[in-house]
């Protein structure tokens, strides 16, 4: 994230550009309102957003959002069983509307069923409510069903590679609706730009949504 000095200014320092990013993260208030704050241009408080962001993804998501091996889901599967008393389950699984401004392409794509424009976060989480999969970005429009069998879990899932052949489903259970509803609430509750739309094109709210869930497993 640091950048070089230049005849004209002086580069904003790393730990600066870090905290400008976070600050737009954790309260979701408009480019303009932290340019005053922190004293810095309009294009510089987007520049550590976008940069934050690419950075958080490239080097912490593979670190802290991965498809458990073996070992770790027999973990997750033991937690489960002895927290909330269910049988061999791995993970909790739900969809979130992320609020967007409306994107100048195919904005009815992304008008959800609640009356305003969305991307779709979907997340599986363990015992603790912590997130394994994410998939994030389907236009608010789309149903979760369809958003989940377009995902990389569900090839994961259909091929047997990631729990087997052996289905059971399990009826009256709503724990797992419980924790993944609690995960979102918690992440929404620290990075609250996920609560209300942001002042930024379409590819970086998606990412901005990326980073929380990676910041919300450390």
């Amino acid at each position: 994230m640091g950048r070089m000095n230049t005849n004209y200014r002086l580069a904003v320092p790393v730990r600066k550009r870090v905290a400008i990013a976070l600050w737009k993260l954790a309260t979701g208030i408009e480019y303009r309102t932290i340019s005053h704050l922190f004293g810095v241009g309009l294009s510089t408080v987007f520049n550590c957003v976008q940069d934050f962001c690419d950075s958080v993804i490239k080097v912490l998501l593979p670190q802290h959002i991965t498809t458990p091996e073996a070992a770790k889901l027999v973990e997750i599967a033991t937690f489960f069983h002895n927290r909330w008393r269910i049988p061999q389950c791995v993970g909790a699984i739900d969809g979130s509307h992320i609020p967007i401004i409306a994107p100048e392409e195919y904005p009815r794509d992304y008008f959800n069923r609640k009356g305003w424009h969305s991307i779709i976060l979907q997340g599986v989480v363990d015992g603790r409510g912590l997130f394994w999969d994410v998939c994030v970005g389907y236009a608010g429009s789309v149903h979760d069903a369809r958003v989940l069998r377009q995902s990389n879990l569900w090839d994961q899932l259909s091929d047997g590679e990631l729990l087997g052949q052996n289905k059971k489903i399990i009826s009256g259970i709503n724990v797992g609706h419980y924790l993944i509803e609690m995960a979102f609430g918690r992440l929404k509750g620290r990075w609250r730009c996920l609560l209300k739309r942001n002042d930024c094109k379409l590819e970086l709210s998606k990412k901005m949504t990326l980073t929380c869930c990676v910041l919300h497993n450390i």
